[in-house]
């Protein structure tokens, strides 16, 4: 039963990798970040509250009302995502991803401004060894790199910072709503930002065709409703330590991805620093897992 969960939520951790190979194809055939981001949260958003409906009419209950914030917290996610493939289109979807890893040392350097929670030495440990990783598994060391887009750079890691804040402050926010109500709502304003930032070339756009509507049906589907869905039902019960482990293998499958479906080279340093970043973010999350069970374990 604990294998059957395991392959869930590492299904949920794949279907994430594999998105920014298949967005940057969907680049290639003219389409751009905007609409790309807008056709995934807008029929991700249908489908779920296709799902609402359907559980509505079975159970005959909703819970929406007082909510209002799970829909603005959905707009932070809106402009996360919208960033982050916005990098895609100027730099490799391997790149991207690695960059997209920083949110483990900027959630701790956050939690740190915030709510004063200085760092443990095995969270700087990790953080050192992260950004090692970071400089092989981008492959910063190469000098043929050079002509890298630093917009691209940028936004990558402004997706990275903007992510950090919305785990931050959103992680305890609607955990009594059902999750398919959850997740439209936030899916919902997702959809409502990324429109609203990109309003004017949307609705001008000369793309909206059934190219568009397939690939909005095929981001959403992997990237809005199977991970929520898989995350939900395996999390709780393979446990928050292998949860960790499994969440990471977005990284490595994203690589794969772009060296399988787009031939982005990824040269054996690249792997190294690959299995450096997993490496370090796992044995951070379960030593920060230990020593959570360990201050339960005083409190009763």
């Amino acid at each position: 039963m604990m294998i059957k969960h395991i392959g869930i939520v590492a299904l949920g951790a794949l279907s994430y990798g594999m998105l920014s190979s298949f967005a940057k194809i969907a680049y290639m055939q003219g389409y751009n970040a905007g609409e790309i981001t807008f056709a995934q949260a807008f029929i991700g958003a249908f489908i779920l509250w296709a799902f609402v409906l359907f559980r509505v009419v079975k159970n005959k209950s909703l819970k929406l009302i007082g909510n209002w914030k799970l829909l603005l917290a959905g707009t932070s996610m809106g402009v996360t995502a919208y960033t982050y493939y916005l990098s895609v289109e100027y730099i490799p979807a391997s790149l991207a991803i690695v960059l997209l890893m920083q949110v483990t040392w900027m959630s701790i350097l956050a939690e740190w401004i915030f709510f004063k929670k200085k760092p443990s030495s095995i969270q700087i440990t990790s953080t050192c060894f992260l950004f090692i990783g970071t400089i092989l598994a981008g492959d910063f060391l190469n000098t043929d790199n050079v002509d890298l887009s630093l917009l691209g750079i940028l936004l990558a890691i402004l997706s990275a910072l903007l992510y950090t804040l919305y785990v931050l402050f959103t992680s305890k926010l609607g955990n009594d709503v059902p999750m398919f109500e959850k997740s439209a709502l936030m899916t919902t304003g997702s959809a409502l930002m990324i429109l609203l930032i990109n309003l004017k070339s949307i609705t001008t756009s000369h793309h909206f065709d059934v190219g568009l509507l397939q690939w909005g049906i095929f981001l959403a589907i992997f990237g809005t409703v199977i991970p929520p869905i898989c995350f939900t039902t395996g999390m709780p019960k393979v446990g928050p330590g292998i949860s960790s482990i499994l969440i990471t293998l977005e990284l490595p499958a994203a690589v794969f991805c772009a060296h399988i479906i787009l031939h982005e080279q990824v040269v054996p340093l690249q792997v190294v620093g690959i299995l450096i970043m997993l490496i370090s973010i796992i044995y951070l999350n379960l030593a920060t897992t230990k020593k959570e069970k360990r201050l339960k374990a005083k409190v009763i």
